[in-house]
């Protein structure tokens, strides 16, 4: 009996020089800028998912579930070496983005009218729907900096600014759905 552990499939040791292979198998570094915009949409998701993981509305985590298949699509579409057909079916469409223009306002219409700044909290999913909410800025401003130097498709930088504004407005619905006021921002 050997005392070596068996080796995992979760595990190759490819990456342990810091290197990652994208779809294809091109080798890039793991702090290459489009590996940073993927990493930064992989934690969207994840802060997305602690949300639903709160989340009493069946409805509203239906509706983050499908923005984290997408945001899947969207990763794989930024891993992928070229956009040949495999990725055309997972390419972020003007559609998506309006889908969720549509969402925001639909959600916005039920509820009080913003007339100053709010500070993220109330309800542990309100709160950790902004925590997702400035993780997607943070995934956006990494895939503008990727398109300063690889093409990059257009509506997927449109998705996750509309993104950002649904997880705000999805937010203050889910404080409103638990009778929570927003908590607004005092100046000075």
């Amino acid at each position: 009996m050997s005392d070596e552990p068996e080796k995992s499939s979760l595990y190759t040791g490819g990456g342990d020089t810091g290197k990652t292979s994208l779809l294809g198998g091109m080798r890039v570094a793991k702090s290459h800028p489009r590996m940073e915009a993927i990493g930064a949409i992989d934690e969207l998701n994840s802060a997305i998912g602690v949300a639903i993981a709160q989340l009493d509305s069946a409805d509203l985590a239906e509706m983050l579930t499908d923005i984290q298949n997408h945001l899947f699509n969207l990763g794989a579409e930024l891993a992928a070496e070229r956009h040949g057909r495999m990725t055309e079916a997972l390419r972020t469409n003007e559609e998506q983005v309006h889908g969720l223009e549509v969402l925001i306002d639909q959600m916005d219409s039920q509820l009080p009218e913003l007339k100053q700044f709010v500070l993220p909290g109330g309800h542990p999913a309100a709160a950790q729907l902004h925590v997702a909410r400035s993780v997607c800025r943070r995934a956006e401003r990494e895939l503008v900096r990727l398109s300063e130097s690889t093409p990059v498709n257009p509506q997927d930088i449109a998705y996750l600014n509309r993104l950002s504004d649904l997880l705000f407005v999805a937010a203050r619905e889910v404080n409103r759905q638990h009778g929570l006021l927003d908590v607004p921002w005092r100046k000075g």
